[in-house]
């Protein structure tokens, strides 16, 4: 049951929701006895299929309360309310790093102020043993004061005590950030994992952009693993070399060639700087001599919607040494075998984020070409590694497929067809795998290919692959406009995709977004009607109705919830309501007819 905003949870009375993630809803409460506010992180259901997780819970939540670090978001309690296990932390007003990130390129001052405060609250972590797991700029906040936060150690400490429930059959971890050995399940995790995130946000920071980006979590993830980190100065071409150098050190693949520490990295990165002396595209920090000190520059901050906080802190900044030209700035495993069915719960990004967001831009990749052996992809094979011999038993569309991509290998209509051969003989982790392959290799704005793939999947009502081909199309018609037949296509295939478990793992709600705000949250509701969170799929329709309340994806999902609720007679007049309107969508008329007949 989610936490009802005005009830009291022990002595916590919950004001409003303020975020939610793959793992837990964050809440902000009041604390009478101590008249301040607190941030209630709620755990998702799940972690309650195992009975001694508790426990679990309850031992890790004592050795994260004892992080105590002026750049750590602190843990003051932990506790239970009907079965739901929550973590009272601290709440700090202000936003988060991924937020100003989308304002434009930071300051001097403030990436200084990442590297020095994450740098320093992730070595610390480190001293005491304590792994983050999900290091990225939605867990770093901004307070008012400027004091930089790295938040949800507790999360990801505490989900690893959830391995029999959560992290074995949902990826935790956030896909842009992740680490190689993170994403191929491996268990034994040390400082390097968190090295390679810190990395990435260096990456992002100072080139601009990511280094992996792409439609599903999965084919970033097989980056990550595979595909050469792409160059920073090819990306950017203002990016020095010894800049370059400290990057491509600090996101090796193997965590051996990488920085033995997160202070030998940060130290890296500074003398790197210090060495370029030039101007850095991608901020606004022009790199100077030593004898140069940056006036410290306001922060633009805004209510965030995650672990926040209204005391004033002390800056930690005076504790820190200057340095002129400042340096740049899952949780819990999954197991690539499980991936393709295993289910995020919103998002992104793993950590707690808002419920507005704004993807961050898309790299094009080049095909992945491991240079040393790696464990193969789910489907058994290596990458640019030629298709196995048929098995016997395959059909012989699968086996005529499979003979043309042999012949074709760079040919993206080849590998399109394959993926449906395999989709129609029910091979379905094949034929999601195949049709990354051909998408990648098609490239971003290949109309062609993104019609006829999507137009493919959706002949055969294979609603989450169209949807991500559609995805990938919409953008390529922003010159001209997107025409109504395709639209109406595009938003079928989301709007029916939302109701597959397996739906978050390729395609991300933060895309739909990006495309139609609404219609985002819409595809959130009825992925949480659907998988068995009501309140969810209220409150996400609730904010489609603010935006649009004319949608007829609103009405739609309105009269959905209203029969899975036991309102029969409600869901019915919203159904003969639709499925006689002239007007809407005729997808949206069959849907509701069929509710009709199921009704009636």
């Amino acid at each position: 049951m989610s936490f009802t905003i005005g009830e009291n949870i022990g002595p916590y009375r919950i004001i409003e929701q303020l975020g939610q993630g793959g793992m837990a809803t964050v809440y902000k409460a009041y604390h009478a006895a101590l008249d301040r506010y607190v941030a209630l992180k709620v755990l998702h259901q799940a972690f309650n299929e195992d009975q001694t997780f508790t426990a679990r819970f309850q031992r890790e939540a004592r050795v994260v309360a004892k992080l105590e670090h002026p750049n750590i978001v602190p843990v003051y309690d932990y506790a239970e309310h009907e079965a739901r296990p929550f973590l009272v932390m601290k709440y700090i007003e202000g936003d988060t790093l991924k937020a100003r990130l989308q304002q434009g390129p930071l300051t001097s001052k403030e990436i200084e102020e990442v590297v020095n405060s994450i740098g320093s609250a992730l070595g610390y972590a480190h001293r005491q043993g304590i792994l983050h797991r999900d290091v990225k700029p939605s867990n770093v906040m901004i307070a008012l004061d400027g004091v930089m936060y790295l938040a949800d150690f507790g999360l990801a400490r505490i989900a690893q005590a959830g391995e029999s429930t959560m992290s074995s059959d949902s990826i935790m971890g956030t896909p842009q950030y992740i680490s190689p050995e993170q994403a191929m399940g491996i268990k034994e995790l040390d400082a390097g994992t968190d090295i390679y995130s810190f990395g990435v946000m260096l990456y992002e920071m100072v080139v601009g952009q990511v280094p992996f980006s792409a439609d599903t979590p999965f084919s970033i993830i097989h980056d990550h693993i595979y595909t050469p980190l792409p160059l920073p100065m090819k990306v950017n071409p203002n990016v020095p070399e010894p800049v370059q150098r400290v990057l491509l050190k600090a996101l090796a693949k193997n965590r051996l060639d990488r920085f033995e520490s997160v202070g030998e990295m940060v130290s890296a990165f500074k003398n790197a700087w210090t060495e370029a002396g030039v101007p850095m595209q991608g901020t606004s920090i022009t790199m100077r001599s030593a004898g140069y000190k940056s006036e410290p520059t306001a922060v633009k901050t805004q209510k965030a919607v995650s672990v926040k906080e209204t005391e004033t802190v002390k800056s930690a900044s005076k504790r820190r040494s200057p340095w002129m030209w400042v340096g740049v700035g899952l949780i819990s495993i999954f197991c690539l075998t499980v991936a393709f069915f295993a289910v995020t719960r919103y998002k992104n990004q793993s950590a707690l984020t808002p419920t507005v967001i704004v993807p961050s831009p898309v790299v094009s990749t080049v095909p992945p070409q491991p240079t040393k052996p790696l464990p193969d992809l789910p489907g058994g094979r290596t990458p640019g590694a030629q298709l196995p011999t048929p098995k016997v038993n395959s059909s012989p569309q699968v086996t005529a497929a499979q003979e043309l991509v042999n012949k074709n290998p760079g040919d993206p209509f080849a590998h399109l067809q394959l993926a449906l051969a395999l989709w129609d003989a029910n091979e379905v982790r094949p034929a999601i795998d195949e049709l990354a392959q051909a998408a990648n290799l098609a490239g971003p704005n290949n109309k062609e290919f993104l019609l006829k793939a999507a137009e493919e999947f959706k002949r055969r009502e294979a609603w989450v692959p169209a949807a991500g081909m559609y995805l990938r199309l919409v953008p390529t018609y922003r010159a001209q406009g997107l025409p109504i037949d395709l639209e109406n296509d595009f938003r079928e295939a989301v709007y029916k995709a939302s109701e597959k478990k397996d739906m978050p793992l390729f395609v991300f709600f933060e895309r739909i977004d990006n495309v139609n705000l609404p219609l985002g949250y819409i595809a959130r509701g009825r992925y949480a009607l659907f998988n068995g969170d009501m309140n969810e799929s209220r409150s996400q329709l609730a904010n489609a109705e603010k935006l649009k309340p004319d949608m007829y994806e609103v009405f739609l999902l309105k009269a959905e919830i209203e029969m899975k609720s036991g309102s029969q007679t409600e869901a019915k007049n919203i159904f003969l309501s639709l499925s006689s309107d002239l007007g809407a969508p005729q997808w949206i008329r069959f849907m509701a007819e069929n509710y009709l007949k199921k009704i009636q």
